[in-house]
């Protein structure tokens, strides 16, 4: 195959001459050596015991915001008292009916079906339309990462509908920008979400105080309430670690009291209440409420509060266990909550502010109070992770600027705590509280951004369900026309509530969309121009092994977003400095649109040139839940992969496969002597990562595929090669990190707009945010920055 793109390649020069051809021969893609990788991915498949501890696992992290909300719901929806006891009865028709369709039908048993690998949120749905059809704003992607084994995607006919849509995306740049709009205006709104629901969860529950001790004022409330937050936010650099296992218990605890007390509640004061299950009462509401009742849904909005955070907390809970949890659990818990509520309000309409600890048994008030606390904390919890795991995959896909990120957790990966944004959220969140003080406002804000998030959620399932699910138009259509109608009411309702709070999350939202958007603009602006001004192969070739400098003891590592081809800051180096390292790899690091890339599949190397240019080229991939850093485990790793590659390399030219594998054999007992003359201990998981460098030169049918391939590691007692002692020698010299120090700026007859957003807007970002050697972890000894400007 590669010498026929070798002629493919030669046919086509007639035109761009023969430094071009030499180019395209010389730096390939790396297709040949990512198809041989080994597939090790495996779907886990749970017992029934197993799904049912996972799915009591689950109350804590994922069904805390949506459980909390009848602390509220009643109050937001009568803020100014309760006419007539039919409203309130086709109040509770729309709430039942809203739980039904929305968090039951449409998210568990639909939406939770389109995760990617696990993964759930707006970012997961738009990596998986991102592999199904070339809509990735930064084209750093080739036909090598499709052969990652969590790189999966449907294929289809091309005249099936599913092939039209993709073409109809393909072909208008306009459509990409706005399916990417879409997904930075759902994030942005999550991170709202994440902002209001802490502020109305906490203002909620601690407004118990003022209900057993009316003589207590609402700024003591309000004054708690910000003392919790501050606690709350302050605890975050810790971690939950520790007391996650709390969690799943205490959020459990609270489902059982609000269910009971709704059974309680129904049987005590009026049973009749029961009939608002009928859905004539939902058409009765509308009938008889007007634009009073069409107002009213803002409140009735936020029972259904906590469904998108069901699926943005996806990870880690197989979707099978989230719906036991859901319906064997939450979704009866909440019905009877809401009912007793309701029952309760008909027999009292009066006390309908504050209408949870109203209709709390005198005898169980002050326990249900600390119960109802413990959960909106737990609830409040599992949003503000929420936000920093979406702002670390908007990082990942060069959304965001780059912030630190902390793993607080050696056990659970998803546990991270990013500094910056947790004292934004902190500060946002108090003021929304100190600001607003009481729950009506705060709940109006919360409606808004939360219908915002599940209209986003719709356009993409839409075309998830064509593009990767491949469905029926007329399944598409369904969905799409019930989903609309719901969600699409429920917007035109919190519509009327902008100037009553509804504000807050969009005004929240533009200042993220602003920041993360420039970011993305200014990172792919800056990508097409490394790209555009990129230095061919074949003329630093033709400079022969010196490079025509001084070839001096070490390492150069080389870092560029490019996949191939030479950076500029390499070129730039090398004309201005009259000496390079006797061996150079470029390191390409890249996220891909895949939540995770397996550790064995991680790494590709390929030499570029003869062997004595001693240059390599070396590409790192990792999804967005993947936790990278470039320090000594990843300085190592990348070692590993490339001696594991050069070891074989020369064995594959001494021998044949099965001298080889007959050898290999032989050395597998001594792989505890280490890989490397100077390591003495190779971690089984350290020598997985290799794999990716053995497969590249190994034949698809090599005994080297068999299954104890991933146990060996080759000695050097017989393979021991000169360029293996030569690359040794050079690391113990020493490995310098050679990073770019871009500044972009706009051109000048640029527009004004852009000059606006590159000049200021996108250097303010870049100057206040991490630099790449602190995001890297470069020692400061072993870091060599290369200035240049970019002029976009």
């Amino acid at each position: 195959m590669q010498m026929a793109r070798r002629m493919s390649a030669d046919e086509n020069t007639d035109n761009k001459g023969s430094v071009w051809a030499l180019d395209q021969q010389l730096d390939q893609p790396m297709d040949e050596e990512a198809k041989r990788l080994r597939n090790m991915y495996k779907e886990k498949k749970y017992s029934t015991l197993m799904l049912l501890q996972l799915a009591f696992q689950s109350l804590g992290v994922v069904y805390g915001d949506l459980g909390t909300s009848p602390l509220y719901v009643f109050y937001n929806t009568f803020p100014d008292g309760i006419g007539d006891p039919e409203d309130l009865i086709g109040a509770l028709s729309v709430i039942i009916y809203s739980l039904t369709l929305i968090p039951l039908l449409k998210y568990v048993f639909i939406v939770c079906r389109a995760n990617d690998n696990g993964q759930g949120g707006t970012f997961a749905l738009y990596s998986l339309l991102c592999r199904h059809a070339k809509i990735k704003a930064i084209p750093n992607q080739d036909q090598t990462d499709e052969a990652l084994t969590t790189y999966s995607r449907s294929t289809f006919g091309e005249q099936s509908f599913a092939a039209r849509t993709k073409r109809w995306l393909e072909g208008h740049a306009l459509m990409q920008s706005t399916l990417l709009i879409l997904v930075l205006v759902g994030s942005c709104m999550v991170i709202g979400d994440g902002i209001l629901t802490p502020a109305i969860s906490v203002l909620s529950a601690v407004g118990g105080i003022n209900v057993g001790h009316p003589k207590i004022s609402k700024g003591v409330v309000v004054l708690v309430a910000v003392v919790i937050l501050v606690l709350l936010f302050t605890m975050q650099r810790h971690g939950t670690d520790k007391v996650g296992w709390l969690f799943a218990p205490v959020v459990l605890l609270w489902f059982l009291v609000i269910g009971g007390i709704g059974m309680f509640n129904i049987w005590k004061y009026d049973r009749s209440i029961l009939k608002a299950f009928s859905p004539v009462y939902v058409y009765r509401f509308f009938k008889r409420g007007g634009k009073d009742g069409w107002t009213s849904l803002g409140g009735i909005m936020l029972s259904i509060t906590g469904t998108e955070a069901l699926f943005a907390d996806l990870s880690h809970f197989p979707v099978p266990s989230i719906q036991i949890a859901f319906t064997s659990v939450v979704f009866p818990c909440l019905l009877l909550a809401y009912c007793g509520q309701a029952a309760y309000l008909m027999k009292n309409s009066n006390n309908v502010i504050g209408a949870f600890y109203h209709s709390i048994p005198d005898s169980i008030y002050w326990p249900v109070f600390i119960v109802a606390t413990a959960a909106a904390i737990v609830a409040s919890q599992a949003t503000i992770t929420a936000t920093f795991s979406l702002i670390k995959q908007a990082l990942a896909l060069g959304c965001f600027p780059r912030v630190k990120v902390v793993h607080t957790s050696r056990k659970y990966r998803h546990q991270i705590y990013i500094p910056e944004i947790n004292w934004i959220v902190m500060i946002l969140c108090i003021a929304v509280t100190a600001g607003f003080k009481n729950q009506n406002q705060i709940g109006n804000a919360s409606g808004t951004a939360v219908c915002i998030v599940m209209l986003v959620t719709t356009l993409l399932m839409i075309l998830v369900m064509i593009l990767v699910w491949r469905c029926h138009w007329i399944l598409v259509l369904i969905f799409t026309g019930l989903s609309l109608v719901v969600e699409g009411t429920y917007f035109s309702a919190v519509l009327l509530k902008v100037n009553q709070g509804g504000w807050v999350p969009l005004v929240i939202a533009a200042a993220f969309f602003v920041i993360m958007y420039i970011w993305h603009y200014g990172t792919v602006k800056r990508f097409e121009i490394e790209m555009h001004s990129k230095v061919s192969m074949a003329w630093i070739l033709g400079l022969g092994p010196s490079l025509g400098l001084v070839r001096v003891p070490g390492i150069g590592l080389v870092y560029s977003e490019l996949a191939n081809g030479v950076p500029r800051i390499f070129s730039h180096f090398i004309t201005n400095l009259p000496a390079i390292h006797s061996v150079v790899v470029f390191v390409c690091v890249k996220y891909l649109p895949v939540c995770t890339v397996p550790e064995e599949e991680r790494f590709l190397v390929k030499r570029i040139g003869p062997k004595n240019f001693h240059m390599f080229r070396c590409v790192a991939r990792y999804g967005y839940k993947d936790d990278h850093k470039k320090d000594d485990d990843f300085e190592k790793k990348l070692f590993q992969s490339l001696f594991m590659f050069v070891r074989l390399e020369s064995l594959m030219e001494a021998s044949s496969d099965s001298d080889v594998s007959s050898l290999l054999e032989q050395q597998t007992k001594q792989s505890e002597d280490g890989l490397f003359c100077n390591s003495s201990n190779i971690l089984h998981s350290d020598v997985d990562l290799s794999i990716a460098s053995v497969d590249s030169i190994v034949p698809d049918d090599s005994p080297l595929h068999s299954n104890n391939m991933t146990s060996f590691v080759p000695a050097s007692s017989k393979v021991e090669t000169d360029e293996i002692e030569f690359l040794n020698n050079c690391r113990d010299a020493g490995v310098v990190h050679m990073l770019g120090n871009t500044v972009v700026r706009a051109r000048r007859e640029s527009k004004f707009w852009k000059k606006i957003a590159i000049d200021y807007l996108y250097a303010f970002l870049r100057k206040i945010c991490r630099e790449n050697s602190v995001m890297f972890n470069v020692p400061h000894e072993s870091l060599l920055n290369v200035g240049q400007v970019f002029y976009v």
